[in-house]
């Protein structure tokens, strides 16, 4: 299925194209008399104003699978899916106040470094294999594949040309110019994505009604589905497996966020670019604020989509298009391109370079966090210690275009897009619990052992695979089926392994490494706590209409 683009839809993308490509390019190139080092490529000169982290934290997070999974999601199960990002609100402002203080304070360039300044330099050669190769293998692959499928969905373009496509674009300004391209051109992404997803969202709505507006119609999508307007599912819900009611908000979908927004280097990475660590905070909280509006434009459509294909009234009314494709609960993740063929000539360029956008942008900070990793915790530490900025610099984009070229490689051989989600929860829900388990306390326990971590790391694995397989062949361990149980459970498990292999090992002592936490450490600013206190109201008050 093409969405029925027309030349002004071609002629929207290409403009959308040629305006990234420039302003990475233009933000890319050396100042007069100065030469990129390597504080210019992998932190963006420690320059970025908090709109743009903000903003580049949304748009390295949103992707294919946002748009196209979770409108699916929303078509499939309805709005409790959203909890994926209001709690992502919650987390960012935890984030901002606990953890950046601590990271900023050390003058990070990557993650795995904390850990050889915490722990040991073993330790971090053990995590920075490990995120190269879940990079590699998993985001980046999973990215251009998902991408991919949706192009080919959308626009009929072969799947492996799509993906070479993707590739290619993401390439083309975040290799040259580093962090300080991939931030900058995140600014303008993130409008597209918006505006993309809005003007998506009040065509859903608008057709609903009739013709008579986003608020008729969300009353009228509210009033035909009221079962898909359920934050907290019940056991009896199908679905409860993948969100298991009121555990959603207290149990290990924690673990899910703060692994991914506290400790991942792809996120993390603008942060630590930050002019200041108050900058760093403002950007985190318009992070979480953004957070709060995405559901609107992922989520809405999907529901919005499920009521319109169960309306004979409105379906006659789209005619031979609305035959075309339709979704259902089987292939629900056809539903956003599905509504983008109604979208007028134009908008639908519009709303596709929003796709393009969340899937180039996520690309192009992936490339730029592996190269970041491989040069700093590799190359400089076991290849060539005295390697000058130069040098350095060239290595991270060699290491990129060598990432993106295996990634590219692999992405074909994930098979159907449940599948490539299912990979991507499966993987990091196995590693996350004790990678976790080692930072929470590393930065908060100072007698957590060196050691200690180390046996932490490794037996979270089994531990983990343990918890996954119980369920399936013994009764009594049926109640950790959901997946989100097994998550938070492993991490409980793992940090107390690393408790007890500390208190033996140190008999109690504080940990010669142990981080000085102080009261002064963890001071924000007023606007930082109003504005998290608005977040949390505001979360408060969604939760409540839709319980």
């Amino acid at each position: 299925m093409t969405a029925g683009f027309e030349m002004w839809d071609y002629v929207v993308f290409v403009a959308y194209a040629i305006l990234i490509l420039g302003v990475g390019l233009w933000v890319s190139r050396d100042k007069d008399g100065h030469e990129k080092n390597a504080e210019d490529y992998f932190l963006a000169s420690k320059s970025l104003p908090w709109w743009a982290i903000g903003t580049s934290l949304i748009a390295a997070n949103i992707s294919a699978e946002q748009f196209i999974g979770m409108s699916g999601s929303g078509f499939a199960l309805g709005l409790a899916i959203a909890s994926y990002e209001w709690m992502a609100a919650l987390t960012l402002i935890i984030v901002g106040k606990y953890f950046l203080p601590i990271f900023i304070e050390k003058g990070l360039y990557t993650i795995p470094e904390f850990v050889e300044k915490r722990f040991s330099t073993n330790l971090k050669t053990i995590l920075a294999v490990f995120w190269l190769a879940l990079y590699i293998f998993v985001n980046l692959a999973s990215v251009l594949y998902l991408g991919g499928l949706a192009i080919e969905t959308i626009m009929g373009i072969d799947m492996m040309y799509a993906i070479i496509g993707l590739a290619l674009f993401a390439a083309a300004y975040s290799l040259y110019g580093g962090l300080s391209a991939v931030a900058w051109t995140d600014v303008i992404q993130v409008v597209f994505l918006v505006l993309g997803g809005l003007v998506t969202t009040y065509l859903a709505l608008n057709t609903v009604s009739g013709g008579e507006g986003v608020l008729a119609g969300f009353s009228k999508v509210v009033e035909a589905a009221p079962e898909k307007f359920h934050m907290i599912l019940d056991e009896s819900n199908e679905n409860y497996v993948n969100l298991p009611g009121i555990w959603v908000l207290v149990g290990g979908l924690w673990v899910a966020n703060i692994y991914y927004w506290g400790f991942n280097q792809y996120i993390i990475q603008r942060t630590l670019a930050a002019k200041s660590l108050r900058e760093s905070q403002k950007g985190i909280l318009l992070a979480a604020c953004l957070k709060l509006v995405i559901p609107l434009i992922v989520v809405i459509p999907g529901i919005a989509a499920y009521v319109m294909v169960n309306d004979p009234s409105i379906m006659a009314n789209l005619g031979e298009a609305g035959m075309l494709n339709v979704p259902s609960t089987g292939q629900a993740d056809k539903a956003y391109p599905w509504l983008l063929q109604f979208l007028p000539v134009g908008l639908k360029g519009v709303a596709f370079a929003a796709l393009a956008a969340a899937i180039v942008s996520s690309l192009a900070s992936m490339l730029n966090s592996t190269s970041t990793i491989f040069t700093m915790d590799v190359y400089k530490q076991y290849i060539n210690p005295t390697a000058n900025d130069k040098t350095t610099v060239n290595v991270g984009r060699i290491s990129a275009a060598a990432a993106l070229i295996i990634a590219v490689i692999v992405a074909p051989l994930l098979g159907g897009i449940d599948q490539a989600f299912q990979f991507i929860q499966e993987y990091t829900g196995i590693v996350s619990p004790g990678i976790l388990a080692v930072f929470l306390l590393g930065l908060f326990w100072k007698k957590t052992t060196n050691n200690a971590a180390i046996w932490g790391a490794v037996l979270s694995i089994p531990i983990a695979l343990a918890l996954k397989f119980l369920p399936k062949y013994v009764d009594a361990f049926s109640f950790l089926e959901p997946w989100m149980h097994q998550m938070g459970l492993a991490t409980v498990l793992s940090i107390i392994v690393i408790m007890i292999i500390s208190q033996l090992e140190n008999k109690g002592a504080e940990d010669e490494r142990g981080i000085e936490l102080t009261k002064d450490l963890f001071k924000t600013s007023p606007l930082f706590n109003i504005g998290s206190f608005i977040v949390c109201i505001i979360l408060a008050v969604l939760y409540a209409m839709f319980w």
